[in-house]
């Protein structure tokens, strides 16, 4: 896709070509100047950086609670560009042995969790995030098909094999709840 207008920061943007979906994009590469009439303009190229990672963390300490019921009154990530997706990471995040949430998150921001990070740092304390998959082998960022990570089944092993990793998070999170109500 081609712009033109001034090099910008990383910002939301709707794309009605992919269903009105809102993602976090990059302008990034300046391709030229080309002069219409007295004003030079530069032509961009929107970049956009997308990739699934494989999330860690622990929630903070007296914050189930308040986690649990911004995940049941679906307010959780309520105003970010990625609001959908925590209460998808929430439904299929696994507590594992070592007391921290796992799941696969997609991301489009330019740095890993770029958008979603204020939103997650609320409850938990991220202790890794990393690449879910080999990004050699990534449709997405070797260019063959743009926008992949939405539907893409790169993870799809990764997500089997946390399925089975320890618990159900949310049904742990409520746990934890129910007994701080006794």
């Amino acid at each position: 896709m081609i712009l033109t207008g001034n090099l910008l920061a990383p910002c939301a943007l709707s794309l009605s070509a992919l269903g009105g979906q809102k993602f976090c994009c990059q302008f990034v590469e300046a391709l030229g100047v080309r002069k219409k009439g007295a004003k030079i303009r530069r032509i961009l190229k929107l970049k956009y950086i997308c990739m699934r990672y494989l999330v860690r963390a622990r929630v903070k300490p007296g914050r189930e609670k308040d986690l649990l019921k911004a995940i049941e009154s679906e307010t959780l990530g309520e105003g970010s560009v990625a609001e959908g997706e925590y209460l998808r990471n929430m439904n299929e995040a696994r507590l594992c042995g070592d007391d921290t949430a796992r799941g696969v998150e997609v991301c489009y921001c330019p740095t890993p969790s770029q958008e979603e990070r204020p939103y997650w740092e609320e409850y938990f304390d991220l202790t890794k995030v990393q690449d879910a998959h080999d990004r050699r082998k990534c449709r997405d960022e070797n260019g063959s098909e743009p926008w992949a990570c939405g539907n893409c089944d790169c993870t799809a092993r990764l997500e089997q094999k946390l399925a089975s990793t320890g618990k159900p998070f949310l049904e742990c999170l409520r746990e934890i709840a129910i007994r701080w109500k006794s």
